[in-house]
């Protein structure tokens, strides 16, 4: 091949890449590399276990559906499955693998409720016995019988990955846990790793010093139209209170069109509410973002 002939090779080649980077980024956004090289799988279990063994006791049931990586192009694999084992179940379980932390979280739920229906026993047991030594007491009665039965517990916990692009993964752990009451307890975790670094991203990776004041008026404003209320008044009406003091709770996610915080039942809504999750655009907060942060870069990506 002559030195010209290579020459409108190599040039054909730059012409073409040069196309198709050019391509790319017509839209504003480059689609190039955008998905993180990061693998799911899931494993799903549901256990019961009935006191003393009989299926006419109550018993505790538990579900658990954990979704976890299995693969990582960027992020080292063993830190970022620690560190989702560590935030769905807890610190005690980051150092085994994931199905091995499935099966200690599961089988150290069983035995905790096998200890608070030997407590409730035992202190049953104590009261029966201190009735019977006081004369005139029909234990009977409403007022001083005591119930031989202990309550049955359930609790599911599960993440779900909101947000997998641009070396940002956002995930969300929900746990729902039930003690024998009438309700449930819903609670929501949130965590952002930037996986270019492997650290967890914090509202002081994202925000500019002072950030609270102005995010606080945000965070109002948003509940105030999601409610579809006129006034902090009507939201206290519906069942919020403390939401003029409201503050940025660090328990956000971010993706590519704004960040959200979620209030857990009891911080500033009545239990009998859903959890409010507040969604702010990047067009609301941009002058708040961190030059450069994971949050601004997503921002720019617009």
């Amino acid at each position: 091949m002559g030195i010209h002939h290579r020459m409108s090779v190599v040039l054909l080649f730059m012409l073409t890449l040069s196309f198709f980077i050019s391509c790319n980024q017509q839209s504003g956004r480059s689609m190039f590399r955008a998905e993180n090289s990061v693998e799911f799988d899931t494993i799903s279990l549901v256990a019961r276990h009935h006191l003393d063994g009989d299926t006419a006791n109550p018993y505790c049931n538990i579900e658990v559906d954990f979704i976890y990586p299995v693969s990582s192009g960027k992020m080292n694999l063993d830190m970022l499955q620690q560190f989702f084992i560590r935030n769905t179940f807890g610190a005690p379980y980051d150092t085994l693998s994931p199905p091995d932390a499935v099966q200690a979280y599961i089988r150290n739920y069983i035995e905790n409720y096998t200890a608070d229906a030997g407590t409730y026993r035992e202190s049953a047991d104590e009261i029966r016995e201190l009735n019977s030594l006081i004369s005139g007491i029909d234990v009977s009665d409403s007022e001083h019988y005591t119930e031989d039965f202990f309550y049955s517990y359930y609790e599911s916990i599960s993440d779900s990955i909101v947000y997998n692009y641009h070396e940002v993964l956002s995930f969300q752990v929900k746990q729902s846990n039930n003690k024998g009451g009438a309700a449930s307890y819903d609670s929501y975790r949130n965590y952002v790793l930037n996986l270019n670094t492997g650290r967890q991203v914090t509202e002081n990776d994202i925000f500019n010093a002072g950030y609270d004041t102005a995010l606080q008026r945000l965070i109002i404003t948003s509940l105030l139209e999601q409610a579809n209320a006129g006034s902090v008044e009507e939201l206290e009406d519906l069942g919020f209170f403390g939401v003029r003091e409201i503050v940025p709770n660090q328990n956000f996610l971010l993706d590519d069109k704004g960040i959200i915080y979620t209030y857990n039942k009891g911080e500033y809504s009545a239990y009998q509410l859903d959890a409010p999750q507040v969604f702010i655009p990047y067009e609301m907060i941009f002058p708040l973002l961190r030059e450069n942060s994971v949050a601004a870069k997503l921002a720019d990506l617009k």
